[in-house]
């Protein structure tokens, strides 16, 4: 599939395997590490364990440009009510560019009806990132803020 919105180069999702999880996890501390360092929650061996947990390569998608250069990565679980989207990383040289709103809007147009939910970090950029696609948090825990995105009708 592939995508252009916002000026945003074209992408195509492609299914994650096993073999991809080392550098999924080197591209999660590269976009992560500076937020997780600024609240004090910085620790490689957390992250590791942490991604470990999450990775499902059923689930994930890399995001690649039309040569097959990783851009980034996602999870994508389609639930009954709803979609929830997780570890969304973009290359730093990626971001800013509307790869990210291309994604997601590539995401939402799966299932249009549905909700979107997602967390996201406490005080970290990704939020306003998400607040300007339409994202509410509606709940709140200690380091992470759950947001929704509604359902286009």
């Amino acid at each position: 599939m592939s995508e252009r919105e916002g000026g945003a180069a074209p992408f195509h999702f492609r299914p994650a395997a096993e073999a991809d999880f080392e550098r999924l996890l080197d591209l999660s501390i590269r976009t992560l590490r500076a937020d997780l360092e600024r609240i004090g929650r910085w620790d490689p061996e957390r992250r590791r364990r942490r991604m470990r947990e999450s990775f499902d390569p059923a689930a994930t998608r890399l995001i690649e440009d039309a040569a097959g250069t990783l851009l980034g990565c996602v999870t994508i679980r389609h639930g009954a009510a709803e979609t929830e989207v997780s570890n969304l990383y973009l290359e730093p040289a990626a971001q800013g560019r509307g790869l990210g709103r291309a994604v997601m809007a590539a995401i939402a147009a799966e299932r249009p009806t549905l909700p979107v939910r997602l967390e996201v970090l406490r005080q970290s950029g990704a939020q306003r990132f998400y607040e300007r696609l339409g994202f509410a948090v509606v709940a709140e825990q200690e380091f992470d803020r759950a947001m929704l995105l509604p359902a286009r009708v």
